[in-house]
C-alpha cells in the first residue's frame, strides 16, 4: 500500500504540469488518439461554455487520514495545505450572494480542516439548498473529536456523501488501506443510528464508487442495487443514492496506470467510451471548484491540474458570478474521464 503522497515522495507526477506534458505525449503526440479538443470540435461542442451556476464545491484542504491508491488530490496525512479563516469568511460571502443552489465540502478530509465546524455552522445559516459533505467514513474513527460528527452532520442537516469503493472487503482495504472496509462500515452504521437515510428524517446518506482497476465503472442503477442489498443483509445498513465516478488519469491513479502497465488500454477505453451526449452535462458546465487557497476552477479535476478559470477573474477574493459565467470552460485529455459512457460528475453518471 501507498503510504505517502506523490508529493511528499517528491515523485515527477506530484507536478500538475508534468502530467500534463504527459497525457499530452506519447498515443497522443502520436496521433493514435485524438487530443480531446479535437474530439470535442468533432461534435460541434467548442467552445466549450458553463451553463447556470448551480454548485459551488469548496476544497478545505489536502489532508486526509488515509492515502488511498486512486486518488486524484494526492491527499494524505503529510500533505499540510488547508484553508484559512481569512478565505472561509471570503467563500461565505459569495455563499450568501450566490445563485447556486448547492454547497460541496470536499478534501481530503475536509473534516480535519481545524476550523471545519465553524464554517458548516456559518455556511448554514446562508440558506444553501443542499449542503454536502464529502466523507470518508473512517474520519469518524479516527480520532474521539471526530467521534460526535453524525450528531453534528444531523443537527445542521448536512447531506452526507461517503466514498465506499465496494461492499465487500477485500475490493476496499486494496484500494484504501488496511481495515479501512470495517471502519467504513461502522460509520455507516453510527449515522444510520442517527438517522441518516431513515424514512421521515430527510437525512440524506449517499454513496460513492469508484472502480479499483483500470476499468471503467460499470452501471450505476444496477450496482446500487447490488450495494444495498449486500450492505442491508450483511451490516443492515440504508443509504440513498450511489454515485459511480470514473477514475480519470490523474495523480496517484496516473501513477497507478503506469507502474501496471494499464495506461495506453485506458486511455483508448476512455476515447472509445466517449459519449458526446454526456458532454452536456459534466460538473464543469455548472460547478465552480474553489481550492484550499481561494483560487477558481472549473472542476475538482482542473484545481488538481492548477488548471485556474479562463476569466480575468480567478479568485474567491474578486468573484463576479457574471463575469464567470461568460467564460469558456479549460479542457485537456483527462476530460475523456467524465465524458466516457454515461459520463461521470461528483453526482455520478450524467446520461
Amino acid at each position: 500500500m501507498i503510504t505517502k503522497s506523490l508529493k511528499a515522495r517528491k515523485d515527477d507526477l506530484s507536478s500538475p504540469k508534468n502530467q500534463l506534458e504527459f497525457l499530452s505525449e506519447g498515443i497522443f503526440e502520436e496521433g493514435e488518439l485524438p487530443y480531446f479538443k479535437d474530439k470535442i470540435a468533432e461534435t460541434h461542442q467548442l467552445p466549450f461554455k458553463p451553463k447556470k451556476l448551480e454548485i459551488l464545491q469548496l476544497n478545505l484542504g489536502y489532508m486526509c487520514n488515509q492515502v488511498c491508491s486512486h486518488c486524484h488530490v494526492d491527499a494524505g496525512p503529510d500533505r499540510k495545505e488547508i484553508m484559512t479563516v481569512e478565505t472561509m469568511k471570503q467563500c461565505l460571502e459569495v455563499i450568501k450572494n450566490t445563485g447556486a443552489h448547492t454547497l460541496d465540502l470536499t478534501g481530503g478530509a475536509p473534516e480535519m480542516n481545524p476550523n471545519f465546524r465553524w464554517f458548516v455552522e456559518e455556511a448554514a445559516k446562508a440558506g444553501i439548498r443542499d449542503f454536502i459533505v464529502r466523507s470518508n467514513l473512517t474520519i469518524i474513527l479516527a480520532n474521539k473529536k471526530y467521534h460526535d460528527l453524525p450528531e453534528f452532520f444531523k443537527k445542521h442537516n448536512v447531506h452526507v456523501v461517503s466514498s465506499l469503493p465496494f461492499y465487500k472487503r477485500e475490493k476496499t482495504d486494496k484500494q484504501r488501506g488496511s481495515g479501512v472496509f470495517d471502519k467504513s462500515i461502522k460509520a455507516l452504521q453510527m449515522l444510520n443510528a442517527v438517522g441518516y437515510a431513515q424514512e421521515g428524517t430527510g437525512l440524506k446518506l449517499d454513496l460513492v464508487y469508484n472502480p479499483s482497476g483500470a476499468f471503467l465503472p460499470t452501471d450505476q442503477q444496477a450496482m446500487e442495487q447490488d450495494f444495498k442489498k449486500a450492505l442491508k443483509e450483511d451490516f443492515n445498513i440504508d443509504f440513498g443514492n450511489l454515485f459511480a465516478i470514473t477514475n480519470l488519469p490523474i495523480s496517484r491513479f496516473l501513477e497507478y496506470l503506469i507502474a501496471s502497465e494499464n495506461y495506453e488500454d485506458y486511455m483508448y477505453a476512455l476515447v472509445e467510451a466517449y459519449n458526446p451526449a454526456a458532454v452536456e452535462n459534466v460538473m464543469c458546465t455548472n460547478t465552480i471548484s474553489i481550492s484550499w487557497d481561494g483560487w477558481l476552477y472549473d472542476c475538482d479535476f482542473n484545481q488538481m491540474l492548477e488548471l485556474k478559470v479562463n476569466s480575468k477573474v480567478q479568485h474567491i477574493s474578486e468573484y463576479n458570478e457574471d463575469i464567470l459565467n461568460d467564460r469558456n470552460i479549460i479542457i485537456s485529455q483527462h476530460c475523456y474521464g467524465c465524458t466516457a459512457g454515461a459520463g461521470s460528475s461528483c453526482q455520478g453518471t450524467v446520461t
